[in-house]
């Protein structure tokens, strides 16, 4: 194993621990779209260019994509308008 692939499994293994920790849905999601690009980019150093391409069209692209809409649909993504809206009310 190369220097290069020990740094990207030591980020998978802070990308791992931190989405475990982080108590912001999105921030959550970013951290879950970092860790499949960095498991595509493994798997090309590995010599998988399937897996790679499989892993950041699926885990970086069309999972993360569900889970945003998700996060829209239940409300937990605000509008710009909507947060200015409540500190308006707030400040009256």
């Amino acid at each position: 194993m190369t220097i290069f692939q020990c740094i990207l499994m030591g980020f998978l293994v802070v990308c791992a621990i931190s989405v475990s920790f982080s108590r912001n849905l999105l921030n959550s999601i970013l951290i879950y779209m970092s860790y499949s690009l960095i498991m595509s980019i493994l798997w090309v150093c590995l010599e998988s260019p399937d897996l790679a391409i499989t892993e950041a069209a699926v885990g970086a692209g069309v999972t993360s994509v569900l889970f945003f809409a998700t996060l829209k649909k239940i409300q937990a993504i605000r509008i710009e308008k909507d947060k200015t809206k409540e500190e308006a009310a707030r400040n009256e």
